[in-house]
C-alpha cells in the first residue's frame, strides 16, 4: 500500500467519483478503504467497520471467498482473455452458460448473453426487446414502460427508463418513447394509499391506462425490479408483479426483470421474480454473479424469446450488439466458482433469516428515534430507513443531519449507504446474527449522536 499521507493528499484530486459532486468530493474526501476480510472493511487509518453495504449490493459471499480468488488466478494462468464475438468462444464461458441454464430453469430462462456489468445488461435487454418485435414483424413496438423510483443503471437506455430525476435531468434529452407509472410505494404515492394490496391494484391500473394511451402495438417491454433497490428498497405487494405479468401477456409486451441487485439470493429467494412466482421474458443480472470480484453480467432469455431469434431465416435476428469483454474467460471462471459457493452455502436461506432479524431490529429503532419515518425491508437482506425531520408531514431530513448519522454510525463500526433521505443496507449474505445486532447497535449510536 502507498504511504497513507500520499493517499490522503491525493484523495479525489485526480479522479471524479461516481454519484458525487466533484467539488463535494474535494471538500469532503471519500473514505479510503485499504483492506477487507469476511464482512468487514478497513480504512487507511486502520479503522474497521462491518460493511452493511456489501460493496455495492454485490459482495454476497464476503471479501474472503477463496474459491473465487483461486479460480481467477487459475484462469489468468491458462487464458487471460479471448473474444466471444462471432467465430470464437472459450471453455469457461461455455461451462458457465450450462450452469446458468440449470440455475435459472425455474425462472423459465434458458439462454445467456454476457456483458460487463449491470448497466450493460439493462442496455442489452432493451435492445434485444426491440429486435425481438422487429424479427416478429412488429417493428412499431419500440417504446418502454417502467416504474417511477426504479433504477436501471446509467447508460442512455437505462437512464431513460430510470424513474429517478437525479439520474436523468442533467443528461436529457434521453431515449424517446420511455414512460413511467407510479411505483407501489406505500410511504409516498399519488393515490395517498397506504394499503399495499390496494396500492398494487392502483399501480396495475395505471399501467393498463398508460398502455391504452400509448397503444399496446407501440410498446416493446415493461422493465421493473422485483424489489426496487437504489430507489429506497421498495418491496411491492406480492400481487403486483403477477398482475404486471398478466397485463404484459395480454398486450403482447415483454416483461424484463432487472435483477442486477436481487438475483442470487439477496431477497431470500434465488431470484426476486421467483419470490413473486413470476417468469419474466428476460432478466438482467450482474453484481453478485462474481461476488464483485470481476466486472461481469448476463442477460437471461426465455424460450419465448429464444424461439423467435433461433428460428429466424430472414437474417433480422443477427445480433449487432456486444461488448469487448462479453463472456470474458476470467469473469466466467469467477462466476462459476461464485455460483458453486452461492449454492453450497445456501445464502438465500441465511439472507431470509438474517433479513428478518435486521428488519425487526430496525423497526425497534423506529420506536426509539423520531427521525425514522419509514422502515422498509422484510424480504432478505434488503432494508432501508427513510429519515424525516417531521413524521407527520413526512418532511425529508436535511443533508447535514443525515451526514452526522452516517459518520457516527461509521465511527461505531458499521458502514451504511446514504441515498437522498434514505439509509440503505445491503450487507453480505453470509452475515451472522451477531453481525445484525452490530448493525442495529451502531445505527442506534448514530441516531443518538444526531
Amino acid at each position: 500500500m502507498k504511504d497513507s499521507n500520499f493517499l490522503k493528499e491525493n484523495n479525489a484530486r485526480h479522479m471524479w467519483h461516481p454519484m458525487a459532486h466533484p467539488a463535494d468530493s474535494l471538500a469532503n474526501p471519500p473514505k479510503i478503504i485499504t483492506g477487507a476480510e469476511g464482512v468487514r472493511i478497513r480504512d487507511v487509518d486502520g479503522h474497521e467497520a462491518l460493511d452493511a453495504v456489501g460493496g455495492l449490493w454485490n459482495v454476497n459471499l464476503g471479501f474472503s471467498c477463496q474459491p473465487i480468488k483461486e479460480a481467477i488466478a487459475a484462469q489468468l494462468d491458462s487464458l487471460p482473455y479471448y473474444s466471444t464475438f462471432r467465430g470464437t468462444s472459450n471453455d469457461a464461458v461455455i461451462e458457465l452458460s450450462w450452469m446458468l441454464r440449470d440455475f435459472f430453469a425455474p425462472d423459465g430462462l434458458t439462454r445467456a448473453f454476457f456483458t460487463s456489468g449491470g448497466s450493460d445488461s439493462v442496455e442489452t435487454a432493451l435492445r434485444l426487446a426491440r429486435q425481438y418485435h422487429k424479427v416478429r414483424g412488429e417493428a412499431g413496438r419500440v417504446k418502454f414502460l417502467s416504474l417511477k423510483k426504479g433504477y436501471h443503471g446509467t447508460h442512455f437506455g437505462g437512464a431513460s427508463v430510470n424513474g429517478n430525476a437525479n439520474f436523468r435531468t442533467q443528461y436529457e434529452p434521453l431515449l424517446p418513447g420511455c414512460f413511467h407509472i407510479p411505483a407501489p410505494y406505500t410511504y409516498h404515492n399519488p393515490f395517498n394509499e397506504t394499503d399495499p394490496a390496494k396500492l398494487a391494484r392502483l399501480c396495475a391500473s395505471a399501467l393498463e391506462d398508460e398502455i391504452a394511451f400509448q397503444g399496446a402495438g407501440t410498446i416493446a417491454a415493461f422493465i421493473m425490479e422485483p424489489i426496487l433497490g437504489a430507489g429506497g428498497v421498495i418491496p411491492p405487494h406480492e400481487s403486483f408483479m403477477p398482475m404486471v405479468r398478466e397485463i404484459c401477456d395480454r398486450n403482447g409486451i415483454l416483461l424484463i426483470a432487472d435483477e442486477v441487485i436481487t438475483a442470487f439470493g439477496r431477497t431470500g429467494g434465488w431470484t426476486g421474480s421467483r419470490l413473486w412466482g413470476v417468469k419474466p421474458d428476460m432478466m438482467s443480472t450482474a453484481k453478485a454473479i462474481t461476488n464483485g470480484y470481476f466486472p461481469f453480467g448476463a442477460v437471461l432469455l426465455s424460450d419465448k424469446v429464444v424461439e423467435v431469434f433461433e428460428s429466424d431465416t430472414t437474417g433480422r435476428a443477427a445480433i449487432g450488439h456486444g461488448y469487448t469483454y462479453s463472456g470474458h474467460p476470467v469473469g466466467a471462471a469467477a462466476a462459476i466458482a461464485c455460483l458453486k459457493e452461492t449454492e453450497r452455502l445456501k445464502v438465500n436461506e441465511n439472507a431470509a433469516a438474517r433479513g428478518a432479524e435486521l428488519f425487526a431490529g430496525l423497526n425497534g429503532l423506529a420506536e426509539k428515534h423520531d427521525l425514522i419515518g419509514d422502515v422498509r425491508g422484510g424480504h432478505g437482506l434488503m432494508c432501508a430507513l427513510e429519515l424525516v425531520s417531521d413524521r407527520a408531514a413526512k418532511t425529508p431530513i436535511d443533508k447535514a443531519t443525515i451526514g452526522k448519522i452516517y459518520e457516527a454510525t461509521y465511527r461505531a463500526g458499521v458502514m451504511v449507504r446514504v441515498s437522498g433521505p434514505n439509509i440503505i443496507m445491503s450487507p453480505p449474505l453470509v452475515l451472522t446474527a451477531d453481525d445484525v445486532a452490530k448493525i442495529v447497535s451502531a445505527l442506534d449510536d448514530g441516531f443518538a449522536a444526531a
